[in-house]
């Protein structure tokens, strides 16, 4: 004990080794604080315009909006081996709102096209209108479908341009493309607000969208059916979503599948078929009669 007090007094009296330490942490710390701020500055230097790549080779504006698409209802989309089931999570179930027999999450672009969005929706339905043009231009110029593919990269080159050009921002919106053409038959494409997109057998974005993908992985086979498809879906919805249960007044659900004349059909599901499929696969349970 007492060794330990002299060696405490010897440090404390030699001020010079005080010092030293004290100037060694006042530097440390001020190196922090300067690279902490240095870190913000950049930020906020090089997120004000989509045009201006960061000394990290970023884009700030598109990863903003990549965020922003975070915020929305989880959308999931299945290919199939004779259809691809869309399904999605409606945010909005206020009381108060008008029913409406539109959707809010599925959109039909064209006979042979469908899309599951998630986002904002004031620019979902710019790019939405944007496909229906370019598919009937492309019907009445050579009297037959838009291949899916080419519709997809055709909004996706719109969507690009709104990432290069000075005084736009980027989309904040996502999409699930569903369709059948002759050339590859069902499709399911993805695309993010920086104009990428690709063809996937099963997709997930909005909410949650991390924990839907890694799920679709473990679960996903390459010839499930369309009834085993919504299974599924419904399945990782009721694994991924806020809410602790799931109604038809949370979801929306959409089929692309080729009817017996060979025709292609978009089909959204109703409230009343949809509860009985939620009853069906144990993914909610039955309302009871209350007398």
């Amino acid at each position: 004990m007492r060794y330990t007090s002299r060696i405490i007094k010897s440090f404390l009296n030699d001020s010079k080794q005080w010092k030293t330490i004290i100037r060694m942490v006042r530097i440390d710390v001020s190196e922090r604080a300067s690279r902490l701020g240095s870190e913000i500055k950049m930020s906020r230097r090089y997120d004000s315009r989509t045009t201006i790549f960061s000394p990290e080779g970023r884009l700030y504006q598109v990863e903003y909006a990549m965020e922003a698409i975070g915020n929305a209802g989880t959308a999931i989309g299945i290919l199939s081996k004779d259809g691809v089931v869309l399904v999605g999570e409606k945010k909005v179930t206020s009381k108060l709102l008008q029913t409406s027999t539109s959707t809010e999450k599925m959109y039909k672009i064209d006979d042979h096209v469908a899309c599951a969005v998630a986002g904002i929706m004031s620019d979902a339905n710019i790019l939405i209108n944007t496909a229906r043009v370019q598919a009937q231009r492309y019907t009445y110029a050579y009297q037959e479908p838009m291949p899916v593919e080419q519709l997809v990269q055709s909004l996706c080159d719109t969507k690009q341009g709104y990432t290069q050009f000075g005084g736009l921002r980027p989309f904040g919106v996502s999409f699930l493309f569903a369709g059948w053409d002759k050339n590859f038959g069902f499709q399911l494409y993805m695309s993010d607000p920086s104009g990428n997109y690709g063809g996937w057998k099963a997709g997930a974005i909005g909410a949650n969208n991390q924990a839907a993908q890694s799920i679709l992985k473990q679960d996903y086979k390459d010839d499930i059916t369309r009834e085993e498809a919504v299974q599924l879906a419904l399945k990782v919805l009721s694994k991924t979503m806020d809410s602790t249960s799931l109604t038809s007044e949370k979801l929306e659900l959409a089929e692309v599948f080729l009817s017996p004349t060979g025709k292609v059909k978009y089909q959204v599901c109703s409230p009343e078929a949809l509860t009985k499929l939620l009853v069906k696969f144990g993914v909610t349970q039955p309302a009871t009669d209350t007398a």
